[in-house]
């Protein structure tokens, strides 16, 4: 994991909360819910295949 990938992830919180903000603003709240879930799915991708090399790390630590 390198600091890219926390570049990314604040880059994404940045141009989602921009986008939100602009969307409610203008009444559509339903299209600002559907990009913020939609950056939570992007996030979430970047992310699991590292919280799964943290637990297959775990278990061969604690493995007997």
């Amino acid at each position: 994991m390198g600091i890219s990938l926390i570049f990314r992830i604040a880059a994404v919180g940045i141009l989602v909360t921009i986008l939100g903000q602009l969307l409610k603003h203008s009444g559509r709240e339903e299209h600002a819910f559907l990009i913020s879930l939609a950056a939570l799915i992007l996030v979430l991708s970047w992310i699991v295949p590292y919280i799964y090399d943290l637990f297959n790390t775990i278990e061969t630590l604690f493995a007997f």
